[in-house]
């Protein structure tokens, strides 16, 4: 064999080892950026089955699909080159933009909270607004371009603790992680929400089950509790979701506060936190700091709505009507 193959050779050798550890790399900085968020993933699995209560068990999958197909616009057409953009040339911006997340988070939530508190203000608070999304063409338009609008602000939350995730990597390896990071809770999310909307459908197979025999009696029965039982958690797990868009919130405006010298807030979250924690355990402490940005979450969403209602909404009427007259 020439020197020149053997070279040739030990050179391809070579790039092939440096593509496997930039490989290895990828996966190891997108598992931990990954593992960071995955506050923000559950909370984002929880949110979304909520918009297709209601629905014919028809639609319920190709909803699902609908809002991760808006999810993964969010985050690669949108959310990973703003990113990438802010971390090049604004970073500073990074935190005001994740605060008025947080409020919009706080915003959503308390609405909810109101919804199922004083129905009758909810409606009237409603009828004030006029919806700055997608235009709707039906009521399943309205609970999708909602959903992605949600989806675009856990996103961006989650694209964010990414890029913390690798602040000295290059430019292309900061944007491979946030693809990567991206596609894949996408996937896992969406595609464990459309197991869960989909598990009364399991149940009423599992009813029909024909064997006579005690296992078939016990099959049966599994059936039917799920099918009797996954209304009432398709509703819990809303209420964990608007739960989730509070704590969520409210944490990353605290956290926000804080990093422009208002900390008091998020300290005395902290606190309570660790004194929980100290007191009763490692659980009891995280409960006890969610409750406190829940807390703190809910105030600030009953802010918003009448900021709302009477800033945000006659504000946009007027800048429409003045694009219109442009």
């Amino acid at each position: 064999m020439s020197v020149g193959l053997v070279a040739l050779l030990d050179d391809i050798a070579a790039l092939a080892k440096v593509a496997a550890a930039s490989l290895d790399d990828v996966a190891g900085q997108a598992a931990k950026a990954g593992a960071k968020a995955a506050g923000v993933v559950i909370d984002d699995a929880a949110v979304t089955p909520r918009y297709v209560v209601g629905f014919a068990a028809a639609r319920e999958v190709p909803i699902v699909g609908r809002i991760a197909m808006g999810s993964l616009r969010n985050k690669l057409l949108i959310l990973l080159p703003a990113a990438l953009i802010l971390s090049l040339l604004l970073p500073q911006a990074i935190t005001p933009l994740l605060m008025v997340g947080g409020l919009y988070l706080c915003y959503e939530g308390a609405e909810k909270v109101l919804e199922m508190a004083l129905p009758h203000a909810a409606h009237s608070h409603e009828s004030e607004l006029e919806t700055v999304a997608l235009d709707a063409r039906s009521f399943e338009d309205q609970k999708v371009a909602s959903a992605i609008k949600t989806d675009f602000i856990l996103s961006a939350e989650i694209m964010a603790i990414t890029l913390g995730a690798v602040p000295d990597a290059s430019i292309g390896m900061q944007a491979i992680v946030l693809a990567v990071v991206g596609v894949g809770i996408t996937i896992g999310v969406y595609g464990a929400v459309a197991l869960i909307v989909k598990a009364d459908d399991f149940g009423l197979m599992l009813t029909r089950f024909a064997s006579p025999s005690t296992p078939g009696k016990i099959v049966r029965a599994i059936g039917r509790g799920i099918v009797l039982g996954m209304p009432w958690f398709l509703k819990a797990l809303g209420i964990v979701g608007t739960a989730a868009m509070i704590w969520v919130g409210g944490g990353i405006v605290l956290h926000g506060l804080e990093h422009f010298g208002f900390g008091w807030p998020a300290h005395f979250v902290h606190d309570l936190s660790a004194a929980a924690e100290q007191a009763a355990g490692s659980a009891v402490g995280w409960l006890a700091g969610a409750a406190g940005s829940g807390v703190a979450g809910l105030i600030l969403g009953g802010l918003m709505i009448p900021a709302m209602s009477h800033v945000v909404s006659p504000a946009w009427r007027q800048a429409k009507l003045q694009l219109k007259g442009a």
